[in-house]
């Protein structure tokens, strides 16, 4: 986990991922270390490298908006990672404190999950532990070890390669939604102890991480290789509970007609209690890509963790 300044980190990592040819500047010679030197980012950016170095280091805290844009041209910082970089130095007014998040999923929010009964839903907190989900998103995700966090999913499943088929380009969202999220707050516990377990097992977490990239989870296409229904292509959209700071309703759902509603309707059978299927065992399914007519083996029902799902969230969703 990072030790400096949220604002020096962040510039670092940015600094380091810009190439001097992406300026349209020519490299004047060999560098030791990847990206644009100090100096340099202080030149373009109209600065001095002494005071960009104390930013940096964390020394100096408060540039005004007009460096900061300047900072942001130079790093070729999107819109959302210009945001992260104006709130690490001043953040938003009304931003809830640690203690007023909750891992509570309101009763009206799991009624109106129950109620997607064709669709994939579940809440995740920041961190993306999933809170609850419908008997769809139980079937979808219950025959994947590590879906109670979908960071450890990504990262500590072995599977999780084959499952998402753009594999590197999930992952990274994953951990930019993650960034995004922390915001001001890197050091919540929670986090911490979650990015030193991931730090810890996945080199492929700790080079993601180590970017600082932002990006917040909107609308994706999900191109999914699913170990009891095979390929599948669902269209995602995630949603801020603004009752519950913190929270996000992910909803994803396949195109009408196609072979991915048809698969995505067997899962919903597998999963529902009333059809007296049980829930999917992975195991018995064999590998990613199931059988073709859709058919996969079931195994006996299995509770799911009451830290990843709330009761009664297996019934019609």
């Amino acid at each position: 986990m990072d030790r400096g300044s949220p604002l020096g980190d962040f510039l670092r990592a940015r600094r380091q991922a810009r190439d001097i040819e992406d300026l349209g500047l020519r490299d004047s010679g060999r560098r030791r270390t990847p990206g644009l030197r100090r100096d340099e980012v202080a030149t373009l950016a109209g600065v001095s490298a002494d005071y960009y170095t104390r930013l940096e280091q964390g020394r100096e805290r408060h540039p005004s908006d007009q460096v900061l844009g300047a900072l942001a041209r130079v790093l070729q910082l999107d819109h959302e990672a210009t945001d992260h970089l104006f709130e690490l130095v001043r953040p938003r007014v009304g931003r809830p404190t640690t203690s007023e998040w909750t891992d509570r999923v309101s009763p009206s929010v799991q009624r109106l999950m129950e109620r997607w009964d064709d669709m994939v839903t579940f809440v995740t907190n920041r961190w993306y532990d999933v809170l609850a989900m419908n008997h769809v998103a139980a079937a979808h995700l219950g025959a994947l070890e590590h879906s109670d966090n979908l960071l450890r999913l990504t990262f500590l499943n072995p599977s999780a390669r084959e499952f998402y088929l753009d594999w590197e380009e999930q992952a990274w969202s994953k951990v930019a939604h993650v960034r995004a999220a922390a915001g001001t707050e890197p050091d919540d516990p929670a986090l911490l102890e979650l990015v030193e377990e991931l730090s810890r097992r996945s080199e492929d977490f700790r080079r993601m991480w180590a970017r600082h990239d932002v990006r917040a989870k909107t609308n994706e296409v999900l191109h999914l290789n699913h170990p009891i229904v095979g390929e599948v292509v669902l269209f995602q959209e995630s949603f801020t509970v603004n009752s519950a700071p913190g929270q996000f309703l992910f909803v994803a759902q396949a195109e009408p007609g196609s072979r991915s509603e048809r698969a995505l309707a067997a899962l919903a059978a597998l999963g529902d209690p009333s059809s007296g299927a049980g829930r999917p065992n992975a195991r018995r399914a064999g590998r990613p890509g199931g059988s073709s007519d859709l058919r996969g083996s079931t195994g006996p029902a299995r509770r799911p963790d009451s830290a990843a799902v709330s009761p009664r969230m297996s019934g019609r969703g």
